[in-house]
């Protein structure tokens, strides 16, 4: 049996229902009025915005700026759909310059709330209230400006305010919103009242280090010293902003502020593109932290692409992709090791502002750091008496007064890295500079060394052959899988631009014939296995734009220092020198830290020095 459904008549809906209808696409939660009324605070002209809160937003959001106002003939218009001082044509429209423009957001919430709204320009004798509800205009104490409150929001549609949540949450949103802002507007100043309580206040910082100290109060002091400068311009366009040190990212992505213009943005070419510079300094799925402002004409992106005016379109894409990109990476390639150093300088010469440390002669130059072949550890045989005698010699002398050691000379300072001292268990190497010790992992070190550079080579080939190649005096022969015998074969190109040449020696044989100029010294067999293996993974067509540094950093790694390597004195600081002149050296490919420092404080607190 079917049942027939009666035929309604087409016919227009009410004015209120669109409106309740719209008010659905601009207001999710009470931070969604909040983010509206900001919006239209700013774009008053605003110095001074103070939002005052009632059961997290539900029973009252109450924004009051010191902006220009709305004046009384006015007031009635500003709660009609679609009614607006911002635009007036699609000319203005194609080129907004402001925070809001659409001129629902009023009108939405007065839909479903219970608005009033008061406000005083200058020249006024007194300020006016208007009631949303029954449209009664009145006078009112105000100073200059506008204050917008809205009560029990969602009161005249209930199904919705049952999908809020707790009013701790609702909170949490709210302050969210208005965080938002902030980082964006460092010449305003904002606070936030709780149920009569204030829970937030950033003061005014105009001017330009204005916006640092901003980012140190929303998102605390320790960000300025976890972050690097982010300013790159490429053409018209500006990124600006700072980003988080890859020691200092987070299990989650909620510390990701992305702004076009001054509007804070959920944008998937400016996400992408951040992450993409992180991708080889990152351990594992952990987030980057960054704050980045994008400075755009108005009329090359498109804001009027969702309601709540969070989404945008570029014209052209690729150009702010490559431009954040590009900007994040120059930020973070810079090695930290001497930025530190001064920063400590900087501190101890504040403390003691008359010390002056004496600074010794230059430091020679190193060779470039070459690993010599392993040589075995082979103690000479000692006999029992002679160890005997040596022991007792030993003993005796620790009751004779010993001469005055000469004093150690202090590490030059523009060696951020320090002097080595020793290698520990043959993975670590312990050096001295003037902060205290250092450790290196020397694998995850020269790792990045070579990356670094098999990068350049890559990039730098005019010819654009890829990686130079040395051919090998003998060819290096090894048993291969059917899978690895396919792979040379059906790679033989790509292999060629990585630097490597293998070449079937017999039916179950492979050959290395040359291997990347760079990797000369390493193991050539065990190179071609890990590049045969990655090249498996992809398609060979497209390996080497899919791929390239994945390919790198696994040739990289095989070409590297190994552990257990017994490294000389020189070996070690040329190592160290070439770790301060290396872009990203911070890091390994795989995003894990390849250097840490102790300072002497940290050193006499482990041994209770001054207690």
């Amino acid at each position: 049996m079917t049942l027939s459904t009666p035929r309604r008549p087409i016919r227009e809906l009410p004015d209120e229902l669109i409106s309740q209808i719209a008010a659905g696409e601009v207001v999710e939660r009470p931070a969604s009025v909040v983010r509206e009324l900001l919006d239209n605070a700013l774009d008053a002209g605003a110095t001074q915005v103070t939002l005052r809160l009632a059961a997290g937003g539900v029973r009252l959001i109450a924004v009051e700026d010191d902006g220009a106002g709305i004046a009384p003939g006015e007031m009635a218009t500003a709660l009609r759909r679609h009614a607006t001082s911002k635009i007036a044509s699609l000319r203005d429209l194609e080129a907004v310059g402001t925070m809001g423009f659409r001129g629902e957001a009023l009108a939405a919430i007065n839909s479903i709330a219970e608005l009033s709204l008061f406000s005083r320009t200058d020249g006024q004798p007194a300020a006016h209230l208007l009631n949303g509800r029954t449209g009664e205009l009145g006078p009112a104490a105000r100073a200059v400006g506008t204050t917008v409150e809205v009560k029990e929001l969602f009161f005249s549609v209930p199904a919705r305010r049952k999908f809020l949540k707790t009013d701790a949450t609702e909170l949490a949103h709210c302050i969210e919103a208005v965080r938002r802002h902030a980082l964006a507007r460092p010449d305003v100043a904002f606070a936030i009242w709780h149920d009569g309580r204030l829970i937030e206040q950033w003061r005014r910082q105009p001017g330009e280090a204005g916006r640092d100290q901003r980012l140190a109060d929303v998102l605390g002091e320790d960000f300025l010293t976890e972050s690097v400068a982010v300013d790159h311009h490429a053409g018209a366009l500006r990124v600006s902003g700072r980003a988080g040190l890859p020691d200092h990212a987070r299990s989650r992505a909620d510390q990701q502020f992305a702004y076009v213009n001054g509007r804070f943005v959920r944008d998937k070419v400016i996400t992408h593109a951040a992450r993409g510079a992180y991708e080889d300094v990152l351990h594992g799925q952990r987030q980057p932290v960054y704050v980045l402002y994008v400075d755009i004409d108005p009329a090359r992106v498109d804001v009027n692409v969702h309601p709540t005016k969070i989404e945008v379109r570029f014209r052209d894409s690729r150009e702010v992709h490559q431009a954040v990109r590009h900007a994040v990476e120059n930020a973070l390639a810079a090695p930290r090791a001497a930025l530190l150093a001064r920063q400590a300088d900087a501190a101890a010469e504040a403390a003691a502002p008359g010390w002056r440390g004496a600074l010794p002669a230059p430091a020679p130059d190193f060779k470039p750091f070459q690993p010599q072949a392993r040589i075995p550890f082979a103690p000479q045989a000692i006999d029992s008496v002679a160890s005997h005698r040596h022991a007792v010699a030993e003993l005796q002398a620790l009751w004779q007064p010993a001469a005055p050691a000469p004093p150690a000379a202090e590490p030059p300072a523009d060696w951020p890295l320090g002097r080595a001292l020793a290698q520990l268990h043959g993975i670590y190497i312990l050096a001295e500079n003037r902060q205290g010790l250092v450790i290196v992992d020397m694998h995850a070190a020269h790792e990045r060394i070579v990356y670094e550079r098999l990068k350049a080579q890559w990039d730098g080939n005019a010819k654009g052959q890829g990686v130079a190649s040395q051919p090998l005096l003998i060819p290096a022969p090894f048993a291969a899988t059917p899978q690895e015998a396919a792979t040379a074969e059906a790679c033989a190109g790509v292999l060629a631009a990585l630097g490597l040449e293998v070449t079937p020696f017999s039916p179950r044989t492979l050959a290395v014939r040359a291997v990347p100029a760079a990797l000369a010294d390493g193991d050539p067999v065990e190179l071609a296995r890990g590049v045969l293996a990655e090249l498996a993974q992809h398609e060979a067509s497209t390996v080497v734009q899919r791929a390239r540094h994945e390919l790198l950093a696994t040739m990289a790694c095989h070409g590297a220092v190994r552990a257990n390597r017994r490294l000389t004195g020189e070996e070690m600081n040329a190592l160290l020198r070439q770790m301060e002149a290396t872009e990203r050296s911070d890091q390994c490919n795989h995003g894990r830290p390849t250097w840490r420092q102790l300072t002497l404080r940290e050193l006499d607190a482990l041994f209770l020095r001054g207690r």
